[in-house]
């Protein structure tokens, strides 16, 4: 598979080493910061990987997605944009993968927080927070696994409606849920739930030791979007998708 990289950054040499090993050839990057003068030409590539930021993904997604190609995005903090983006792409008969995060543990997280948090939910004295911790350069707080994190617990309990994401002095309410945020040195990730009773704690956490564990999730992506049959049997996926979709096929 030949695939184009938009964004350099970090994640580009993992995701070059994570590509190679699997068999794939980078054809093409974009990133006049770290690759200046390096040609892009798109139309190489089967499938275009971005990893850029919250000022740049949505753009940078509607011109090739939209212009038909199949783009994994591993960019956060662009969610709010997501309809105009889906809209973009269907027009263009391109595809769109994204995902908070691509590490098959962090979605293996989800589902066991989930799980747990519906555990949970009959019996009130368990209360349910939460915490993450990044490196200062995130550009983004709470992060976007945080985010949707959240909407599954809540998808998960009747007794909890709301996420408290900042405290400023006063007592959360009893529907809802605190989660918090560190930015501190470089720290590549941690996620934590907890549910807390007069009596124990259960604690889940997921901890990233590296960018190896993202970057092998999101070219498994880009394989199931451009080697997967689309419903109609016209070939490679078209439309928006995202991780719970790829696992679907890898999980029960």
């Amino acid at each position: 598979m030949n695939i184009g990289l938009i964004g350099y950054g970090k994640m580009g040499p993992v995701l070059e080493t994570v590509c190679g090993s699997r068999g794939h050839r980078i054809v093409t990057v974009l990133d006049p910061a770290s690759r200046p003068g390096e040609a892009y030409e798109p139309s190489k590539a089967d499938v275009l990987l971005e990893f850029t930021g919250p000022g740049t993904a949505a753009e940078n997604i509607k011109a090739a997605a939209g212009a038909g190609m199949a783009v994994v995005s591993g960019s956060t903090g662009w969610y709010h944009r997501l309809p105009e983006v889906a809209a973009a792409v269907e027009a263009g008969g391109g595809a769109l993968l994204w995902s908070s995060n691509f590490s098959l543990g962090v979605n293996i997280f989800f589902r066991l927080g989930a799980y747990a948090a519906a555990l949970v939910d009959p019996f009130e004295e368990y209360d349910v927070g939460g915490l993450e911790a990044h490196h200062n350069k995130k550009a983004d707080s709470p992060s976007g696994t945080a985010k949707i994190l959240m909407e599954r617990i809540l998808s998960a309990m009747t007794r909890k409606k709301k996420v408290l994401w900042e405290q400023d002095g006063d007592r959360p309410e009893k529907d809802a849920v605190h989660f918090s945020s560190l930015r501190v040195g470089s720290l590549p990730g941690i996620h934590s739930l907890i549910f807390d009773s007069p009596s124990d704690t259960i604690e889940i956490t997921h901890t990233a030791r590296g960018r190896e564990g993202f970057a092998l999730g999101a070219v498994i992506a880009a394989e199931w979007l451009v080697s997967s049959p689309a419903p109609d049997g016209g070939g490679r996926r078209r439309g928006v998708f995202t991780m719970d979709d790829v696992l679907k096929d890898i999980l029960p």
